[in-house]
Parts: C-alpha cells; sequence; structure tokens
C-alpha cells in the first residue's frame, strides 16, 4: 500500500467556528513531510484528528487504508507514534529509559507489568537505533532535553509505526543540542526502513534533507503543498505567516530573514 495516510475534506467546527476547514491531504510510503503554519493556524487540531484524538465534523481520515469511526481506534492509533510535549510531560521520574521504550508497545505510560526477555531484546536494539544505548539504565529525571526526544522517538518505534509525527520536537533544546538532535532526524529518515516523518515547526532552519514534502497551513485550511522545492519559498511563508520575508537556502538548509525597512533582518 503506497498511502500512509489519507485526510479528505475534514473540517472541525467548535462553536460555531470552523477550525479546520476542508484539508485534503495524503501521505505517502517513502514521503517525510514538514507541517509548517503560524499559531493559531490548524496544527494542533490537525494532529488530535489523524490520531482519533478529536471527532472531525465533516470529512474522513484513514490510516493504512483503514478509516477512523469505522475501525478500531486503538489498533490505528498503533501505526502512529508521536513525540511532543504533553507525552514527555507525562513520564515518570524514576522510570529508566530501557522501560520507557518498552512502554511504547503497550501505549502507557509510567509501565509497571512485566516485560518480556523478547520485549526488553527489541527496546535495546531501538536504543541502539537512536544512539542511547548508554542511557538504557538512566532514570527520566536526570536525562537532557534532547536525550529525552530521543528516548521518545524510541518509544514510539517500539509500536513499529508506519508514520511518525514530531510535533515541535526541538522545543527547549539549546542551539547545539538542537543540531544534534536535527542531525539525527536527519539519519533515521534516511534509513531504508524508516517510517514516514510529519515534522511539526514554525522554524524552517529546522528542515533538513531528508524532508521531501511540504504542507503549508493558515487559519485552518491548505495554503500549499507538495514537494519542498516547488512549495518553499519567500512569497509562500510570507503568507502562511502574514509578514514580508526572505527565505534563503545555504549548504541544504534554509534561513528566513523578516524585512523591515526594506531590508531583510535574520
Amino acid at each position: 500500500m503506497s498511502h500512509i495516510l489519507n485526510v479528505t475534506a475534514l473540517g472541525i467546527s467548535r462553536d460555531g467556528s470552523k477550525i479546520l476547514d476542508g484539508i485534503t491531504w495524503s501521505v505517502r510510503k517513502g514521503e517525510h513531510w514538514v507541517m509548517l503554519g503560524a499559531n493559531g493556524s490548524g496544527k494542533t487540531s490537525l494532529l488530535s484528528a489523524l490520531t482519533g484524538y478529536l471527532t472531525p465534523t465533516t470529512g474522513e481520515v484513514e490510516v493504512l487504508g483503514q478509516r477512523y469511526g469505522a475501525s478500531d481506534w486503538r489498533e490505528l492509533r498503533r501505526a502512529i507514534g508521536i513525540v511532543s510535549s504533553t507525552v514527555r510531560q507525562m513520564m515518570h521520574d524514576d522510570e529508566p529509559a530501557l522501560r520507557s521504550v518498552i512502554s511504547g508497545k503497550f501505549a502507557m505510560i509510567d509501565f509497571w507489568g512485566k516485560s518480556s526477555a523478547a520485549d526488553r531484546a527489541r527496546a535495546m536494539r531501538i536504543l541502539r537505533q537512536v544512539e542511547c544505548t548508554h542511557l538504557a539504565d538512566r532514570p527520566w529525571r536526570v536525562l537532557s532535553q534532547g536525550e529525552r526526544q530521543r528516548i521518545l522517538i524510541g518509544r514510539a518505534l517500539m509500536a513499529r509505526p508506519r508514520l511518525l509525527i514530531l510535533d515541535e520536537p526541538c522545543a527547549g533544546l539549546d542551539p547545539v543540542s538542537r543540531e544534534h538532535f536535527l542531525t539525527f532526524i536527519q539519519r533515521l529518515g534516511a534509513r531504508r526502513n524508516s517510517p514516514a516523518l510529519i515534522l511539526v515547526t514554525h522554524h524552517v532552519e529546522e528542515i533538513m534533507p531528508v524532508f521531501s514534502h511540504v504542507l503549508l497551513l493558515k487559519r485552518g485550511r491548505v495554503l500549499a503543498m507538495g514537494a519542498r522545492d516547488g512549495v518553499l519559498g519567500s512569497r509562500q511563508l510570507g503568507e502562511t505567516f502574514g509578514a514580508k520575508v526572505t527565505l534563503r537556502r545555504v549548504g541544504g538548509r534554509y534561513q528566513l530573514g523578516i524585512r523591515a525597512s526594506g531590508r531583510a533582518v535574520c
């Protein structure tokens, strides 16, 4: 199956206001997407609909050919891994990294069950994949923000997701930690068996070369979407963020400047 995700004419209304309006979008196997939009553009609501936590008013969401509302939502959620600040804040301070990764198989925070030898072996392989084997026995409270993000990715991978959503994963990271983490994401996405990635961000500087497609949201609607090089441009981003901007590409990465008094300010 080439389609991982299909969103068709998705609309969400609350108290008479349209939060999302006619979103149609698909993610295919082998694609890695960036979702960009200003605050209030609908990114969070769209993510909640994709993971079955917010019921659409109109339209449909399909994951691997199965439609939310007509299939077991719990099973569909297992096909979508998510790394977000909400999950990060719920982790137990004393839980070792290895157990945190194992808990992803059961979609359980503060996992208290007995893990099998096979689960522990798989979790160690995943820790190796996210380059964190040395953290296996360290409790959550002593991990750095960057280490926590990698452990959460490992936790998501434990359920063998076909789609991995990274919801502003660089929030709270210092510049050096952010670059280390983004380089790791580049390696993860470039692997042959990588799940499809969706990076949700405000910052074009976080768009690594591995991301092939871009979705631009504005006021609950799709402003533009498609292959990265055809969508990312000064005009499109200026409309997305409601400002005059200049987009530059340097060494495969992007920089955004704000035009003020006729000059671009980075």
